[in-house]
């Protein structure tokens, strides 16, 4: 009988076990049409039964990115392995990769039937065979009723499900999304995003899912790449890479941030004090590494770390005050806008467990903004 500790023991996931093989592999990838470099040596190692997230701007690259692993544009330079084969250079039907258009491209004179049929129709499969695999997939996604009606007669939603059905029928080893829900509304986006992380998680196929939605990669990914210019920024599970950017960029792309300029005064094994005319205040934050006396810094905050309150806390470091200029009443949450001497603003989000008429708080009072040690992330890039 195993010991407690021994029975509470996690496993490594793949991408923290040196031994582990990646399952897809992009190898240096360069692409460039004309003089413009849309992706510039890109790297990247994704595991088995991931649920992967390019996340970026508009002209990041993700998108020439997923079409390189579909096989619709070649790279200028590099290669793509798949299970350990270069697929670079095979065209995209000869390839075990499906791809989910945003667009869902459904066949308009097609039942949902022969939507999904479609594909093992042309591999020239027997009748029984893809009559049983649709059926399948039908059941999968919960449609198996719907099998007879025409595109035009289902909602967004289902659309969505049938066009991720005909892309799941050929059990590829590897499935591309590229942006899925964009034309859904928020709160069926919501729900489907529950609903394909089910699925992915039932059928075992690697999902690589391209979209510029925030809260869709950090909700649906086991791990996301955040892309710039061309170039791949940081890549780590959506908790990581929210807690702990790496620049600059990452800590303002992903969600919101308040960000402060200073330089280091002290530096010691495990902290380091900051002098910030930004902040107005010394910032005190926990460190790990060196950072010399002297070094111009960014410390970065997120608003849900900021407290307020209307009466001084104890101490001088990690503290200012400023003056309420602005409340965004956002139903669960409201942002504070706290302008600061230096003609900064703050942002403070707190939980709504109080009506808004009935908070101590309000627009133009003095208030005083503090945060723990811990909070601060020190960005020198």
């Amino acid at each position: 009988m195993p010991l407690p500790h021994q029975s509470m023991k996690r496993s490594l996931e793949p991408w923290q076990d040196p031994n582990a093989e990646p399952y897809i592999q992009v190898e240096s990838i360069t692409k460039r049409y004309d003089s413009v470099s849309a992706l510039k040596n890109i790297s990247l190692s994704i595991y088995k039964e991931e649920l992967f997230a390019l996340l970026g701007g508009s002209g990041c690259g993700k998108t020439s990115l997923l079409r390189i692993l579909a096989g619709f544009e070649k790279p200028t330079s590099g290669r793509i392995l798949i299970d350990g084969v270069d697929i670079t250079n095979i065209p995209p039907y000869e390839r075990s990769v499906s791809m989910m258009f945003q667009s869902y491209a459904l066949f308009p004179h097609m039942t949902v039937f022969q939507n999904i049929a479609f594909g093992l129709k042309q591999e020239s499969l027997a009748r029984p065979l893809i009559r049983e695999r649709v059926m399948e997939s039908l059941d999968l996604i919960q449609m198996s009723s719907y099998a007879d009606r025409k595109p035009d007669q289902l909602s967004g939603g289902q659309k969505q499900r049938v066009a991720l059905a005909r892309s799941l029928v050929k059990r590829p080893k590897l499935l591309l999304l590229d942006e899925p829900m964009a034309a859904l509304d928020k709160r069926l986006r919501e729900q489907t995003q529950f609903e394909l992380v089910n699925i992915q998680e039932k059928v075992g196929i690697t999902f690589i899912l391209v979209t510029h939605d925030q809260e869709e990669a950090m909700t649906m990914s086991t791990r996301m790449a955040i892309m710039e210019s061309g170039h791949i920024r940081q890549v780590g599970v959506p908790h990581d890479v929210y807690e702990f950017p790496n620049s600059r960029f990452v800590a303002e792309f992903i969600g919101s941030m308040n960000i402060f300029e200073g330089v280091v005064v002290e530096e010691e094994n495990d902290h380091v004090l900051i002098d910030s005319p930004d902040a107005g205040c010394l910032i005190y934050a926990t460190h790990v590494g060196a950072l010399p006396v002297g070094a111009n810094v960014s410390v970065a905050i997120r608003p849900e770390k900021v407290m307020i309150s209307q009466t001084p806390p104890a101490g001088n470091r990690n503290c200012t005050k400023g003056i309420v200029s602005e409340i965004a009443y956002l139903g669960d949450i409201s942002i504070y806008y706290v302008e600061l001497p230096s003609g900064k603003h703050l942002q403070a989000s707190l939980p709504n467990l109080l009506r808004l008429s009935e908070r101590n708080v309000t627009w133009k009072d003095e208030v005083y903004l503090f945060w723990r040690a811990e909070n601060g992330v020190l960005l020198t890039v």
